[in-house]
């Protein structure tokens, strides 16, 4: 296990600047998901970490141990990629014994260590199959063990599920999260996923165009995002965002449609006619029994909240996604029900939702206004 401290790392390409400054502490045993879109900066500042990338500026610390320019090979870290990388020609037994032998270890640690991750990962079935007879989920598990056999300080994971098909990136992103738990190893993860981020991440750090937009543990993250930007990349269906005016008495944002209670205890006192982005994930509204229209909905009815005029409406099974605008902007309401009650195209949906579930921010820098959380 093993501690990680990055200084304002910064890191230009071509004429693009790719890290603008980054600073992130690790702790020893820490699973850290570096999450954000393409183009973010994140792999890039994984393979900074790993010395395959040298930065501009700022200093790369592993056990407080200047690492900033030292070679690869000298920062005893284990690094699994997107692509398996395996040896075509070797079986997964030599795949995983390759590492130990270039490093000169003996035939006895080699054999002993194999084994360990064979039985780790379920491998030992597959130990005398070549990489082209296995699944692309089982190499990924080998790509892993190689890595694992090493006893490396610290493990960097660069996408390892994006080639895996959707079951399979389920089951392995259970494995990983099990690898963790029996390695108590210090890892960092890059993904664009949001599911894999929230459900591995010990620390979320978010990142958007080569910045820190906010870090912490991933429900914090997603229950009080410090930007705009936070608030729309976490979550599926995205949060909804309305442009909207702090009303007379300060207790609302209103606009067309909408009038969201203000939480006076999160935001303090906001002035009077303040121009304002509210921000309301789909799952927490709910609908406001017996005022809305048709189909069990009442028509014309006035919400003390939210009225959306129902577009479409995504009917998932186990739940359900109506869409209309509010405010002028689309908007999304998680709905529940029996497939002949939920609303239908043109229904007038009444909503409600808790102050504590309203987000607000400055509609020019797109930070919330409940400051840092």
């Amino acid at each position: 296990m093993a501690t990680l401290s990055l200084r304002t790392i910064r890191k230009v390409l071509g004429a693009n600047a790719i890290l603008k400054g980054i600073d992130l502490d690790v702790q020893s045993g820490e699973f850290v998901v570096l999450v954000g879109p393409s183009g973010c900066g994140k792999s890039t500042l994984l393979r900074t970490i790993a010395g395959l990338e040298t930065p501009d500026e700022g200093s790369i610390k592993l056990d407080d141990r200047d690492v900033t320019r030292a070679e690869p090979r000298e920062r005893d870290i284990a690094m699994v990629f997107q692509s398996y990388a395996l040896y075509p020609h070797l079986t997964v037994r030599d795949n995983l014994a390759f590492g130990l032998r270039l490093r000169g270890e003996s035939e006895a640690t080699v054999k002993s260590r194999v084994e360990e991750v064979s039985q780790m990962l379920g491998l030992g079935a597959l130990l005398d199959r070549l990489p082209k007879d296995m699944s692309g989920g089982q190499r990924q598990r080998v790509a892993m063990g190689r890595a694992i056999a090493r006893r490396p300080k610290l493990f960097l994971f660069d996408e390892p599920l994006s080639n895996l098909d959707a079951a399979l990136r389920n089951q392995v992103r259970v494995e990983i999260k099990k690898l963790h738990a029996s390695l108590g190893a210090t890892m960092i993860y890059v993904t664009h996923d949001q599911v894999e981020a929230m459900t591995l991440a010990d620390q979320l750090v978010v990142l958007n165009s080569g910045k820190v937009e906010q870090k912490g543990p991933p429900l914090e993250v997603y229950a009080r995002p410090a930007s705009r930007f936070v608030a729309g990349f976490l979550g599926s269906p995205s949060m909804n965002f309305t442009d909207a005016v702090v009303s007379d008495d300060s207790t609302s944002a209103v606009a067309e449609g909408l009038r969201a209670p203000i939480d006076r205890q999160r935001f303090g006192a906001i002035e009077r006619g303040r121009k304002v982005v509210v921000g309301i994930r789909p799952h927490d509204v709910t609908v406001r029994k017996g005022e809305s229209s048709a189909h069990g909905y009442r028509d014309g009815a006035t919400p003390t909240e939210i009225t959306v005029a129902v577009d479409v409406v995504e009917a998932m099974g186990f739940e359900a996604y109506a869409h209309g605008p509010v405010g002028g902007a689309p908007f999304v309401a998680r709905v529940e029900g029996a497939a002949d009650a939920l609303p239908r195209r043109g229904d007038r949906l009444a909503l409600s939702v808790e102050p504590a579930h309203v987000h607000l921010f400055d509609p020019e820098t797109g930070r919330s206004l409940a400051g840092a959380p």
